[in-house]
């Protein structure tokens, strides 16, 4: 592969139009060099997932100074229409049948608003070598980087970004059958390389965070060849398997973990996580644990739920 100084473009481009006639929009950055790989990255499916988006910005300062073999084409804001209501899915206004943008991969030009959204950006992704899907957890949460199960290549390549902890599905053959329409699972079946790194603390923008995110993206790029510098060593890696450690709120109220919970703990199913209380009368309406034995990678620190909202995440060990 042939590095060359980068080429830096912008670009806008229309996904789908809003009944006044408003264009709904995303910025697209591409960075060209000499001959090599695309790879394919993007930020804010879920409109309060901000620190892949400030990511891609540091990344985006590197990478004008770099020379590079392939191409990189980055989407720091694929929702705007969540982005800009500051809402996790899409506003029902505008696709009560579809409101999450990560269910609806690869699309369908002929569908609703959102799928045929999808389907315009599955253009940029079908040409591509390798995706990184940004995403952001909870501000209490083990930050990981999911991988397609099964896939040596995407396993390698979640390895390489460098978070302490992986995470896949802990049957790949049975997650395909029971695909849900994310990007992950569309790329696999495409056979396509994805990654999705989860980084730590939506609704603001983290500075650690956003650094460790743009640092794990130019370790990918490295390792890929695409850069000339040599990712370093991961750290020591935990692997975790999502085999449906959902723990949800049966009551709206408000919730108060048990002070000797956090995250990271290894739990067994039956402990004691927390407490659900009516804020008005302080009934106690549910004594929350843990749903299975495992590693607790994600809890909601003190805060008013509703009723079947995700109030922790456990997940296997492998």
């Amino acid at each position: 592969m042939k590095h060359e100084h980068v080429t830096h473009t912008v670009t806008e481009r229309t996904l789908a139009r809003l009944p006044s006639g408003t264009d709904v929009s995303v910025t697209t950055h591409r960075y060209e060099g000499g001959d090599g790989p695309t790879a394919y990255l993007q930020a804010a499916q879920h409109g309060i997932e901000l620190n892949g988006t400030a990511a891609l910005r540091r990344l985006h300062d590197s990478l004008l100074g770099a020379e590079l073999a392939g191409t990189v084409i980055a989407v720091p804001v694929v929702n705007s229409l969540a982005f800009d209501h500051g809402s996790y899915v899409t506003p029902q206004a505008v696709d009560a049948v579809n409101p999450n943008f990560n269910r609806v991969w690869p699309g369908d030009e002929d569908g609703t608003l959102q799928e045929r959204t999808v389907a315009s950006l599955w253009e940029l992704i079908a040409a591509a070598d390798v995706v990184v899907d940004l995403h952001s957890g909870t501000a209490d949460m083990l930050e990981h980087v999911r991988f397609q199960g099964g896939e040596r290549e995407s396993r390698r390549l979640a390895s390489v970004f460098g978070a302490d902890y992986l995470m896949t599905d802990p049957e790949p053959d049975r997650s395909l059958e029971e695909y849900t329409g994310t990007l992950r699972g569309a790329a696999r079946l495409a056979g396509t390389t994805a990654i999705v790194p989860e980084l730590s603390n939506s609704r603001q923008v983290d500075r650690e965070a956003a650094r460790r995110g743009a640092d794990g993206i130019r370790n990918v790029l490295g390792d890929l060849g695409m850069l000339r510098t040599e990712p370093p060593d991961p750290p020591s890696q935990t692997v975790l398997y999502d085999d449906g450690g959902r723990v949800g709120a049966d009551h709206s109220g408000l919730f108060e973990p048990a002070a000797d919970v956090a995250v990271g703990d290894r739990v067994a199913e039956g402990d004691e996580l927390g407490t659900l209380y009516c804020p008005a009368t302080y009934e106690r309406r549910q004594s929350v644990t843990a749903t299975t034995s495992g590693v607790l990678y994600s809890l909601t620190r003190e805060s008013a739920v509703t009723a079947g909202e995700k109030l922790a995440g456990i997940a296997a060990l492998e």
